[in-house]
This record gives C-alpha cells, sequence and structure tokens, in this order.
C-alpha cells in the first residue's frame, strides 16, 4: 500500500446504480484495497474482478498502479460497476491519452439505469392489481 507523501495520488468517483466508489490511484504494483480488505476478498466472483480489472487491461496498466477505494451503498454488482467508473476516471488523470481507449470501451459513461420506484396503489413499479370487471 502507497502511503508514503511523495507519492502522487489520483481521486476520483464512480457511480452505477446507488452504489458509490471514493477510488485514490497511486503508482505501485497491483494491489486493489477495498474497505479494508483485499479486493478478491471483497468481490468473490471471477466475473466482478474482471470487471473492476477492466480499465487497466485496456490502457495496458496491470500491476502498475495501486487502488484504495471506498465504496458504499448498493449490492456488490453496483459497487463493482462503480469501482470500474472510479478507476477508469483516475487513470485519465493520470495520463489525456487514455481517453480513447477508455472512452471507445465505454469505461467513462455513467450507466445511467436505475431501480424504477414504486408506484401509490400498486404492489411494484409496473405491476398492477388484478383487474375485475365485475
Amino acid at each position: 500500500m502507497a502511503t508514503k507523501k511523495a507519492d502522487i495520488e489520483y481521486i476520483a468517483t464512480g457511480r452505477r446504480k446507488t452504489a458509490i466508489a471514493r477510488v485514490r490511484l497511486f503508482q505501485g504494483t497491483g494491489v486493489i484495497t477495498v474497505n479494508g480488505r483485499k479486493f478478491e476478498e471483497y468481490f468473490p466472483t471471477v466475473d466482478l474482478q474482471l470487471l473492476v480489472r477492466a480499465p487497466f487491461k485496456t490502457v495496458e496498466g496491470e500491476g502498475k498502479y495501486d487502488v484504495i477505494a471506498k465504496c458504499e451503498c448498493g449490492g456488490v454488482a453496483g459497487q463493482a460497476g462503480a469501482l470500474r467508473h472510479g478507476i477508469a476516471r483516475a487513470l485519465l488523470q493520470v495520463d489525456e491519452n487514455f481517453r480513447v481507449p477508455l472512452k471507445k470501451a465505454g469505461f467513462l459513461t455513467r450507466d445511467p439505469r436505475m431501480k424504477e420506484r414504486k408506484k401509490p396503489g400498486q404492489p411494484g413499479a409496473r405491476r398492477r392489481f388484478q383487474f375485475s370487471k365485475r
């Protein structure tokens, strides 16, 4: 973990659904820490781990940067998407030339899909109670 004052840190925020990830990126060896826990422990499935590491793979920066992230709200998948968004934004601060490959891969776009709210007088967002004519 990089904690020296001489290290340059890049700070960014990523969002997905209701999840928020605050990301601090340092030059390092590829260690990712999420909420004080190891990355592999926090995101147990391989799919989520690949999702989070995707921005590094896109810019060929695997093993070059350490990440310290704080994720809150939402579920595990939403937090993984938020972390990916935050890492991509932090990498953009490292080098402006990363914009083209990250944008092409869709990592800089905030996914706008949210859960639709439940409406009053209904059992769900779209679901209606059964209609009876008589």
